[in-house]
C-alpha cells in the first residue's frame, strides 16, 4: 500500500498556505474600510462581554489559581481578576473565560467560535509588546479571517470526524493575528501557520458527558497560536504547505474533504469578521433558531407553559446529534441540550446564564417541557445547512391547537442581526455586576473609539 494520504485534487490547493500567509503579512490599517473597523469594534465589545462574564466560572478560576501559583511573569491582563500573567498564560485563561458561558460569537459556515481564540492572543501579545490599538485592529481582523476561512473550508468534515473546529482552526487564526501584530513577513508568517498545524487539536467527546475541557479549547488555541508566531519570529520553521501538503491539515484532519474555494474566495476583498454571529442566549448555537421560534409563537399566541401538550424540534443533523439529550449532569450538559433550551424558551421570558443552573432546571415546569421535547432532523434544515442555521418548532396545546414556526436565521446573524444597541445591552446586563455601571460606560466609550486611542491601556485598565 502506498504511504500516502488523500491529496487535494483541486488546483486551488497549490500554494494555498503561502497565499494565506502573504495575505496576513500585507494587511495594513490604512487599507481597512470604515465598515470593517466597525465590525472589529462590535466583535471586540462582544468579546469583552463574554470574557468578563465568564471570568467567574469554575474552570476559569481553577486555571487562574494554577497560573498564579506557577507564573512569575506579570505582563498581560486577565479579564475580571486584577491579575497579570505571562502573555501565553493570560491568553489561555482569557480564552477559557470567553467560552465559559457559551455566550461568545461564532461562524455558522465553520461551526467555530473565533473570539476566544483570536482576541486573547492578540491582546496579550499587544500588551506585552506595547502595540498600538490600530495594530490590534489589523491583527484581530486577520486572525478572524484566517480562522474562519479554514473552519468553513473544513466543516462539516472535521466535525463529523469528532474534532472541535474552534480548537483546530483557532490556533491558525491566533498565529496569524499575532504574526500580523509582530509584523512578521510572509515567509515568517507561513512558518507560524506551519507550526500551528502541529498544535491543532481538540475533540468533541465532551458532548457525551459535558466535560469542562470544552471551555479551555479557545484558550488553548489562543496560547498555542501566540507561541507559534513568537517561535516563527525567532527562526523556528514549520512546513510551508501545512494546509495542502501530502500530510497537511486538509488530509489529516478533514480526510481530504476540504473546500479550497471557500478558503480562498474573495481573499483580501471580503473579510470574515464582518459576518460573524452574536449570541442572545448563553447556550449552543445549533438550536437558537428553535428557541427564537418558540419565543415568537409564545408572544403571538399567548402560549403558557402549562398549556403545552407536545413540543417538536426540527434541526439539521449536526445540531441534533449530541444535542438531543434530556438528562444533564452539569451546566455544560444543559447548555448543549436542545430540549433544555426549548423548555427554557417556553417557560421563561428571558434565557440567561443562570437559567442553566441545576436548581432552575429542576423546576417541575421546566422538567416537564424537557421530557415533552422531541428532537429530529428536519429535511429542509439539513438541505440548507451550513449555509443557514435554521430550525422549525411545532407546539401542540392541550386544547388541540397546534402552532408552527420556521426560522431561517437565529437572532444575531444573516438577515436577523443584533444591533449595536443590542450588543451594548448584552454587555451592560452581563458586566455591570462584575465591574460596575461606571466602568461599563467607560468601556463602551473606549470600544467605539478604539482605533482613536493612543494606548491599549485605555481599554485594559477598566477590565
Amino acid at each position: 500500500m502506498k504511504d500516502d494520504l488523500k491529496t487535494p485534487p483541486n488546483e486551488l490547493a497549490h500554494g494555498a498556505s503561502a497565499r494565506m500567509a502573504a495575505h496576513v503579512a500585507a494587511a495594513r490599517y490604512e487599507n481597512l474600510s470604515r465598515d470593517l473597523v466597525h465590525a472589529f469594534k462590535r466583535a471586540l465589545l462582544d468579546h469583552v462581554t463574554c470574557a468578563l462574564a465568564g471570568a467567574c466560572m469554575p474552570v476559569s478560576r481553577a486555571l487562574l489559581s494554577y497560573y498564579q501559583e506557577t507564573d512569575a511573569a506579570r505582563v498581560a491582563t486577565v479579564f475580571g481578576s486584577g491579575v497579570k500573567l505571562s502573555a501565553p498564560n493570560a491568553a489561555l485563561v482569557n480564552g477559557a473565560n470567553t467560552h465559559g458561558l457559551d455566550f461568545d460569537d461564532g461562524t455558522t459556515h465553520g461551526s467555530a467560535h473565533p473570539s476566544g481564540a483570536i482576541f486573547p492572543a492578540v491582546l496579550a501579545a499587544a500588551e506585552q509588546h506595547g502595540a498600538s490599538p490600530r495594530a490590534v485592529v489589523v491583527a484581530a481582523v486577520m486572525g478572524y479571517d484566517v480562522m474562519i476561512r479554514i473552519a468553513a473550508a473544513m466543516h462539516p468534515a472535521t466535525a463529523r470526524r469528532g474534532f472541535h473546529n474552534t480548537a483546530l482552526a483557532g490556533v491558525f487564526g491566533a498565529a496569524a493575528g499575532v504574526a500580523s501584530l509582530l509584523k512578521l513577513d510572509a515567509a515568517q508568517t507561513n512558518h507560524a501557520l506551519g507550526l500551528a498545524g502541529s498544535f491543532a487539536g481538540g475533540i468533541r467527546e465532551y458532548l457525551d458527558d459535558g466535560a469542562e475541557v470544552k471551555r479551555i479549547h479557545p484558550g488553548k488555541a489562543a496560547r498555542d497560536g501566540l507561541l507559534c508566531a513568537e517561535f516563527a519570529r525567532r527562526g523556528i520553521t514549520g512546513p510551508g504547505k501545512v494546509l495542502e501538503g501530502r500530510y497537511g491539515f486538509a488530509a489529516t484532519h478533514a480526510g481530504g474533504e476540504f473546500k479550497w474555494h471557500r478558503l480562498l474566495d474573495g481573499l483580501g476583498r471580503r473579510y470574515e469578521i464582518s459576518d460573524v454571529y452574536f449570541k442572545p442566549f448563553p447556550c449552543c448555537r445549533h438550536y437558537h433558531s428553535v428557541m427564537d421560534g418558540i419565543q415568537s409563537l409564545r408572544a403571538v399566541h399567548n402560549i403558557r407553559a402549562g398549556d403545552v401538550a407536545s413540543l417538536r424540534l426540527g434541526i439539521y443533523s449536526v445540531g441534533v446529534h449530541g444535542h438531543d439529550h434530556k438528562r444533564c449532569a452539569n451546566i455544560l450538559d444543559a447548555q448543549m441540550s436542545a430540549p433544555v433550551g426549548a423548555a427554557l424558551a417556553l417557560a421563561d421570558e428571558d434565557v440567561a446564564a443562570h437559567s442553566f443552573l441545576p436548581d432552575n432546571l429542576a423546576r417541575p415546569v421546566v422538567r416537564r417541557l424537557v421530557d415533552l421535547a422531541e428532537t429530529r432532523v428536519d429535511e429542509e434544515c439539513e438541505r440548507i445547512y451550513p449555509g443557514r442555521r435554521s430550525g422549525v418548532v411545532e407546539i401542540g396545546l392541550k386544547d388541540g391547537r397546534k402552532f408552527e414556526a420556521r426560522v431561517l436565521d437565529p437572532k444575531g446573524e444573516g438577515e436577523n442581526p443584533m444591533s449595536d444597541a443590542d450588543l451594548e445591552r448584552k454587555f451592560t446586563a452581563n458586566c455591570a455586576p462584575v465591574i460596575g455601571k461606571e466602568k461599563c460606560d467607560t468601556v463602551l466609550e473606549t470600544v467605539w473609539h478604539f482605533d482613536e486611542a493612543s494606548k491599549l491601556s485605555q481599554l485594559l485598565r477598566s477590565l
